[in-house]
């Protein structure tokens, strides 16, 4: 710091950005995306919400190819609404590219389902976007929080931990 400068925050280093992540991930989910023009601003860049969007739709295909669909879910009563985000956006990724949204249920505790994403480049060596998701099952004929998950989802989410996290 100079003298007579006023300190400013630093973010801390990004080690995942300074060395190989090609085998980071390989265990997590991946969903393809080619970026098209309306995910993108008008300089030809990813918007930053079109990000958010591609981990729903990860999560959402995860979910469906371990037997869980969302409809399935509404048919239940149940909703899973994100009720915490953290995004931390590493590199920019342009118009025309295509990269692979990579994701993992990290653990459920209770009612709360956690996942961790990233963005990858298709050959693994570019990281563009980690991230946190906090779900929770929500009644949604009563608008409360469940006081469990369903069985069924429950047992589905159980056994998709055992296959990945072994």
């Amino acid at each position: 710091m100079s003298p007579g400068k006023p300190s400013q925050p630093e973010l801390p280093p990004t080690s995942a950005i300074d060395r190989s992540i090609n085998h980071a991930f390989d265990n997590w989910f991946a969903y393809p995306v080619r970026v098209q023009p309306h995910h993108t601003d008008y300089a030809g860049v990813v918007w930053h919400g079109s990000y958010i969007a591609w981990m729903e739709e990860a999560r959402l295909e995860c979910l469906r190819s371990i037997g869980i669909e969302y409809t399935d879910l509404i048919a239940l009563g149940c909703d899973l609404p994100v009720v915490e985000l953290s995004v931390r956006y590493h590199r920019s990724i342009q118009l025309g590219m295509a990269v692979l949204v990579k994701t993992r249920m990290a653990d459920v505790t209770g009612v709360r389902i956690n996942w961790d994403y990233a963005i990858v480049s298709t050959d693994g060596e570019e990281l563009y976007l980690t991230a946190k998701v906090t779900l929770v099952a929500l009644d949604r004929e009563r608008g409360k929080i469940m006081r469990q998950l369903p069985t069924s989802v429950k047992d589905a989410l159980a056994k998709f931990s055992e296959l990945h996290n072994n």
